[in-house]
């Protein structure tokens, strides 16, 4: 059953069942083993990452933003950081090519040169391993949206906070870069939540190396 409760801060609070994604150990269980690789793998780069961003673009190495994660709940990310260091001060100069609740330009001229590499690997997402460790994410699940875009929701968009936010999901092997448009960006959601199991999360971890691999990387 679920029921909605408009908050003080004028977002809508849901009150459900779980989804048995946020149940399962085994999904539980894969979060920290592959949140662990990630993090020994972000080790071993970090050092290279950190003197190419320094190099490229004054600032600090990460990016660090408040997100929105299950039901709602407020996190913090980091990532490394892709763009330049005022880059929040020049977002309104900046065309959103994406239509509904979420940012999206190809032709960002925020983004440094290394900053375009980094998004087009993933790199500056390996620091979001932490929050997979801490439970704030999981490897698979929904794109955390920013506080901005939630204060947009409609009630029904509210659904798609009933997982953990997570690293990779439908929309990123889906062509990512592709899609503009916020409603599409749900219904995946709501696909990953009508077709999860346990499996379906490796075929999608696997689908995303194939991503990585193939350099269909963000933008």
């Amino acid at each position: 059953m679920i029921s909605f409760v408009k908050g003080a801060n004028h977002t809508w609070i849901s009150q459900i069942t779980p989804h048995p994604s946020v149940i399962c150990r085994y999904k539980r269980f894969l979060d920290i083993l592959g949140s662990l690789v990630g993090l020994i793998i972000l080790a071993m780069v970090f050092f290279p990452i950190a003197i190419a961003i320094k190099i490229d673009s004054p600032g600090p190495i990460f990016f660090a933003q408040e997100r929105r994660g299950l039901y709602g709940r407020t996190f913090r990310i980091r990532k490394f950081r892709s763009m330049v260091s005022d880059a929040e001060q020049l977002k309104s100069q900046v065309k959103n090519e994406a239509s509904g609740h979420f940012f999206k330009s190809k032709n960002d001229f925020r983004v440094t040169k290394v900053g375009r590499f980094l998004r087009s690997t993933s790199l500056d997402e390996l620091p979001q391993f932490w929050n997979v460790l801490l439970g704030e994410m999981s490897l698979v699940g929904t794109r955390p949206p920013t506080n901005d875009e939630v204060m947009q929701y409609s009630e029904h968009h509210w659904q798609r906070l009933h997982v953990k936010p997570g690293l990779t999901g439908e929309w990123q092997v889906s062509g990512r870069s592709q899609i503009k448009e916020f409603e599409q960006v749900f219904e995946l959601d709501l696909q990953y939540q009508a077709k999860w199991h346990p499996l379906y999360d490796l075929s999608l971890i696997f689908k995303t190396i194939y991503v990585i691999l193939a350099r269909v990387g963000a933008f």
